[in-house]
């Protein structure tokens, strides 16, 4: 098979030809038919997450046809399309994972960091890992809701039911938890880079009541805010946009380093809180109400072997929507 392949963290991917991999006991292998674009691949070949599986195969927004089935596998889950996400493989018996917090489980492997993802034409994953997805989608539309759709989907339940929400950094995770909140009867709120007309064009497309830059107030005091971007300086901000007892969720997975603020902006019971990966639960949740919501995912595809530049988009902005691989 054909992959791209991270050999060093801060260098490009290499176009590899590898064998099929063979799946284990209680694996399955899927034929890949589109792999989502995240940040935290970003993270991952920029060298900001540390102790990466190398030589890594990237990629965690899996969408593929199980076409092999391991030890242990039901054979009844042949042919069928399914996803896989970040989070491949907990433990079982650790605190947390009895306690019904998988997400931050002790012992976890994450596709596309810890084992090999889905910047390539077959990839092995863990069949308890793998989500049954709808046949008759189109897999490049189902992609992006593997980790933007159930990260976003996390951060909105974090969030609280306020009616009035921010969203910092309006992306691929934003562009999708929008319309599931507008869905819901919310006001969302859009804040981007200071001069990105587009995103701002993008948002209020999508329904945003207002869409201005990161440093400016908006016309409302916010119930709560979810920051997606990488910025800390974003989180002073966002607290000052938030009422009193209001909350700002943290999405991402690395952000740079919180700014020193005054006492006044916490004060009067905000609430600043992170979201770390995520749980099945949260899919079996998400994906029946993103068709309620009749979310539409925008995309920009590539063949795999653009993958370099499809990061590059991403890193630079130059994105509106998901970056989609396509092999």
């Amino acid at each position: 098979m054909k992959a791209m392949v991270l050999e060093k963290p801060g260098t490009l991917l290499n176009l590899i030809d590898r064998p099929d991999p063979l799946p284990g006991t209680g694996e399955i292998r899927l034929k890949v038919e589109a792999c989502a674009v995240c940040r935290t691949d970003l993270h991952v070949v920029d060298g900001d997450l540390p102790r990466p599986k190398l030589p890594l195969v990237p990629g965690h927004e899996i969408v593929g046809i199980v076409d092999l089935v391991g030890e242990g596998v039901s054979r009844s889950r042949l042919g069928h399309r399914v996803g896989v996400p970040w989070l491949g493989h907990t433990c079982g018996h650790c605190p947390y994972c009895s306690a019904g917090a998988e997400n931050l489980c002790d012992e976890p492997f994450f596709t596309g960091y810890t084992r090999d993802g889905g910047f390539a034409c077959h990839v092995v994953a863990d069949e308890r890992f793998a989500f049954e997805l709808d046949a008759d989608a189109d897999p490049v539309s189902l992609a992006p809701l593997l980790c933007a759709g159930l990260i976003g989907w996390r951060c909105l339940k974090k969030a609280g039911d306020g009616r009035r929400l921010g969203i910092y950094g309006f992306g691929a995770a934003a562009h999708i938890i929008t319309q599931v909140a507008i869905w819901q009867g919310r006001e969302i709120y859009a804040f981007t880079r200071r001069g990105d007309i587009q995103a701002q064009e993008f948002a209020r497309s999508l329904g945003a009541a207002w869409a201005g830059a990161s440093d400016e107030l908006p016309p409302a005091e916010l119930d709560a805010a979810i920051i997606f971007a990488p910025v800390g300086e974003l989180v002073p901000a966002a607290l000052r946009a938030v009422r009193k007892g209001g909350r700002v969720v943290c999405g991402g997975i690395h952000m740079s380093d919180i700014p020193s603020m005054p006492y006044k902006l916490l004060w009067e019971e905000r609430e600043l809180v992170s979201v770390a990966n995520l749980t099945r639960r949260d899919a079996e949740e998400f994906f029946p109400i993103a068709r309620r919501a009749q979310v539409r995912t925008h995309t920009k595809v590539y063949p795999l072997e653009q993958a370099n530049q499809a990061l590059d988009d991403l890193r630079t902005g130059r994105l509106t929507g998901a970056a989609v691989l396509k092999p």
